[in-house]
């Protein structure tokens, strides 16, 4: 029992450190077991949906970080399409697995938003992936804040506000922390600079898992948040 409570003591005590309205931290919000098992589900998730390479809509340059997705609906980007999402993966055109129990808790505990995510992206940065400062804008339900989850290498983080020009600050997120976007802060640009190689013993391979949980669709007006899949 007490193995259990210490494998599903994902909530810390204590406030988030509120980095700008809206932008809430929460570090090592994940027990060193929460990570290990969100790690494992991970893991499963990819025997069902395995990694693929985005590319970008116009030029088709390939992304360098590798993606998969859970949940009802997840992100592709190709340059047939562009950015959306879809039901399926855009390669074995099978379903996306279900969002594991673990990241599912920590968005009912953090997200201060009663419906729940209907896609968790996850994307794998090795030590030489980077991720361009960027809005998260191809959801629907803005009024949802989006989720992230940090496992494995540590990063560095950028953040700036509306305008990709505007000034930015850095965040290192270590493994297990998490932060929320949500409110003043749903769409301010972001990004990741760099990764720290062998900065944690997590991952058996190294390198950075980010899980973003998303709410896309609006939910229907008078739904009943429990009863929703």
């Amino acid at each position: 029992m007490r193995q259990q409570e210490e494998l599903f003591n994902i909530a810390k005590t204590g406030t988030p450190v509120c980095l700008a309205p809206g932008l809430l931290f929460f570090p090592a919000y994940f027990s060193l077991a929460a990570q290990r098992a969100l790690a494992d589900a991970i893991a499963k998730v990819l025997v069902e949906a395995p990694w693929f390479v985005p590319r970008m809509p116009r030029s088709g340059r390939p992304f360098s970080v590798k993606m998969t997705n859970c949940g009802s609906l997840g992100w592709v980007s190709g340059r047939e399409g562009g950015y959306r999402y879809q039901a399926t993966h855009p390669v074995s055109g099978k379903a996306w697995p279900p969002i594991p129990s673990l990241a599912l808790a920590a968005w009912k505990a953090v997200a201060a938003y009663p419906h729940p995510p209907e896609a968790c992206l996850i994307n794998f940065y090795d030590c030489h992936a980077k991720m361009g400062l960027h809005q998260d804008r191809d959801e629907a339900e803005l009024a949802a804040p989006v989720v992230s989850i940090s496992l494995g290498d540590t990063c560095r983080f950028r953040y700036g506000g509306l305008r990709r020009a505007g000034p930015s600050k850095t965040l290192e997120l270590r493994s297990g922390d998490v932060l929320v976007m949500g409110g003043a802060a749903r769409l301010i640009f972001h990004g990741v600079d760099k990764i720290f190689a062998d900065s944690s013993a997590l991952l058996p391979e190294g390198g950075r898992l980010n899980l973003t949980l998303r709410r896309v669709t609006r939910p229907e007006a008078g739904a009943d948040a429990s009863c929703e899949s």
